[in-house]
This record gives C-alpha cells, sequence and structure tokens, in this order.
C-alpha cells in the first residue's frame, strides 16, 4: 500500500521536492520579507517548480515580441474551456471580462452593484482584502461570521441581510479555512439573496485547487443568474506576479459587465494573460500533480501536529494550500499571539489571525505548499519553541 505521506513518483517529477537552497535565490515578498534565518510559511506562494507549459507560452511571447496590449476574450475561452472539462460547467466566454487582478476586478465589480456608504456582508475569519479594497471603494463591511465548523451560517446571513445589504463577497472555496461550499450551501445563500435584493459576488481564484468533485462553480447554481464570479489561474499556477483575471457574469448581470468603463482594460498584462491561458489550457497535469502533493502535505502536517503540537487544533479541509491553526490551547504568547510568537520563537513567518477579522484571535494561516522536509522542519521549530516555554 501507499505511503500516504509520500506523493508518487509521477509527482515528484513534474514538481520536484523543494529546496531551500534553492527558494532562497527568489526575489519574490516570500523569499524577501524576512531574514534568511526565517522559514517563510505565509503569503499565498507556492515553491513547487513551475509548470512547463507556462514558462514556454511566456518565453515563446517575449521571443516573438508578442508583448503589446491584450485584446480580445481569450483568457474568457481559455477558462471556459477550463471549466467544463473540470467541472461540466459550460458558459459564454463572449460576455466576459478580463481585468487586471482578482482584487481590483471585485473593486471594479462592486461599483456596477453599491455606491458610497451601501453594505457589503463578509464571512469573516476570511482573506483580509475583503475588508480593504470594499472599504476603499466608500463601502461598509459588516461582517456575518462562519459558523464553528469554518462553514457558512445562513442564519447569520439572513440577519445581515435584512438589516440591508447590497452585496455579498463570498470566498469559494473559503480562504483561509480550505472549506469548499456545497451546491445545497450555496442554493441556500443565492435564495437569501433575492429574497432580500443582495447581489453574490464570488471569488473563485482557488476553484482549481480542490478535488474537481468538491468545488461547485457559483454561476452553475440555480439562482445564480444575477451574480458575478472573479477568476484567476494565478493562485493554482503559482503566477502571482503575472497578474490577470476574469469576470463571468450570470445572465441577469452581463449588462452591468458590459458597462464597466473600457479604461479598466488598459489595465490587463498581456503577457500575464498568455501565462494563464497555458495554464489553463496545458497546465491540468501539473495541476493534478500540485493538489496529490497538497493531500500528502495536509495528511503530514496533521500527522505533525497531533504527534508534537497536541494543543493545536488542525482540521484538514480539501480547498486551497492553506491551513486554518487555532492555537488558542497552547500556553502563554504562544496561544494568545501565535504569529508573533512563532515568528520570534521558532523562526516560521505565519500569517497572524486576527487579520482575517472576526473568529482570527488566537489563529494562524500556514502555507503548506512547499516540501515535506520544509513542512516538518517548520513544525519542529515551533514545537520546540512551545517546549520552551513549558508546555
Amino acid at each position: 500500500m501507499q505511503n500516504s505521506t509520500a506523493p508518487t513518483g509521477r509527482t515528484a517529477a513534474v514538481l520536484g521536492e523543494p529546496r531551500l537552497a534553492d527558494l532562497r535565490r527568489r526575489t519574490t515578498a516570500k523569499w524577501r520579507a524576512y531574514p534568511p534565518d526565517v522559514l517563510p510559511l505565509w503569503v499565498a506562494e507556492m515553491d513547487f517548480a513551475p509548470c512547463d507549459p507556462v514558462v514556454d507560452a511566456v518565453t515563446a511571447a517575449m521571443r516573438s515580441g508578442d508583448t503589446g496590449y491584450d485584446y480580445g476574450c481569450r483568457y474568457g475561452f481559455a477558462y471556459a474551456g477550463f471549466a467544463e472539462r473540470r467541472w461540466g460547467w459550460t458558459f459564454d466566454p463572449t460576455t466576459t471580462r478580463t481585468l487586471p487582478d482578482v482584487m481590483s476586478g471585485i473593486a471594479t465589480v462592486l461599483r456596477q452593484f453599491a455606491g458610497p456608504g451601501d453594505v457589503v456582508v463578509v464571512s469573516p475569519p476570511v482573506y483580509p482584502p475583503f475588508y480593504a479594497f470594499p472599504a476603499h471603494e466608500g463601502l461598509r463591511v459588516v461582517e456575518a461570521p462562519l459558523g464553528a465548523d469554518g462553514r457558512l451560517d445562513l442564519a447569520v446571513i439572513e440577519a445581515t441581510f435584512a438589516a440591508g445589504a447590497s452585496v455579498y463577497l463570498l470566498c469559494n472555496p473559503h480562504n483561509p479555512t480550505g472549506v469548499a461550499p456545497t451546491p445545497t450551501e450555496l442554493s441556500a445563500l443565492l435564495a437569501l439573496a433575492r429574497r432580500y435584493g443582495v447581489r453574490v459576488v464570488a471569488d473563485e481564484i482557488h476553484a482549481p485547487l480542490v478535488d474537481p468533485a468538491r468545488h461547485t462553480p457559483l454561476l452553475s447554481v440555480e439562482g445564480s443568474d444575477d451574480a458575478v464570479v472573479v477568476f484567476s489561474a494565478s493562485k493554482a499556477w503559482n503566477v502571482a506576479g503575472l497578474r490577470a483575471a476574469v469576470a463571468i457574469a450570470g445572465p441577469g448581470a452581463e449588462a452591468q459587465l458590459a458597462a464597466i468603463p473600457e479604461i479598466i482594460d488598459h489595465g490587463v498584462d498581456h503577457l500575464a494573460v498568455i501565462a494563464h491561458e497555458a495554464a489553463l489550457t496545458a497546465g491540468e497535469p501539473w495541476l493534478d500533480a500540485v493538489n496529490e502533493a497538497l493531500a500528502v502535505n495536509r495528511t503530514l502536517l496533521a500527522s505533525l501536529i497531533a504527534e508534537r503540537l497536541p494543543a493545536i487544533n488542525y482540521v484538514p479541509a480539501p480547498a486551497t494550500y492553506l491551513a486554518w491553526l487555532d492555537c488558542r490551547g497552547l500556553p502563554g504568547p504562544a496561544g494568545t499571539d501565535p504569529g508573533r510568537f512563532f515568528l520570534d520563537e521558532a523562526r516560521v513567518a505565519l500569517n497572524d489571525g486576527p487579520t482575517f477579522g472576526r473568529g482570527g484571535a488566537g489563529h494562524v494561516r500556514l502555507n503548506l505548499a512547499t516540501g515535506r522536509t520544509i513542512l516538518t522542519e517548520a513544525i519542529d521549530r515551533m514545537a520546540a519553541a512551545v517546549r520552551r516555554i513549558g508546555a
């Protein structure tokens, strides 16, 4: 029987085993924001070797001089093909809009649905820009926290809708919990939105990072006619430095999507679109290897925590490469301010729970898209730091 904490030979061959010496040559935020003695398991960048079709497409574009201004719906067509193969979801790619990236794209969509002072509902703990971008648009963010199980709390959401809201901002799958909402949950959410006149806007950037059977595209659910989804290949294929996104609207929102000013198109990076198109059309074998490696790492992380940091509560979830760790059972500062504690005492950089809103206190977010050796060393460092304060 295969060892559940080791990837298959095919996956190892595609992704390699990330080595610290190689990773520290990278100049991205993940590897430059902290001193070299810190293991960075924070920002959403993966440590795996890049996807060859993406590298080839970008290289070919550079060599041929295909580096001008983006034009047309090629991103929409690439995503439509991927979505049909992956999830059996079809849509008209000619109605899509290519956008500079997911969050600026969401801000652009919000301007179509809400004005200054209107309420945008979010379900924390949630990706911190869900607070910052609506606030920058003059919108008022109201929280409808997730339930204790990390899932949408429909009763709480209904209460916020009834109090007056314009938009519900959905994270599907959810960051940081890794939960993938079910068709039933999404259907119930959309029913509430219709009842109270709320528009649903979904960030589906992590959609490929889950077993295809576990992800439900919002626009594939009945009742999503006036919803909008914004997607990017940047997270799943680790090309965040090549920013681009695509917005897809239900039939009842297509006119509003089309009404987005043409000037937004000027911010789209053509080379990024080429990279994302290659990922979506030729990068699925690489993506499958990533998802296998992530499943292995979730099992490994759960085992390491149970053995070495049993006071931490970690429930592996099917989506994303992010782990949400409840550290409140740890002693002293390890339990009250775990992000600072593990950085100072273990030299491991994690994302601070409170930045994710209500429910984040005493938590950290860990990025497990790395090698098994690095992940093990990080937990060893964290466990040693806890032992030193008398756990």
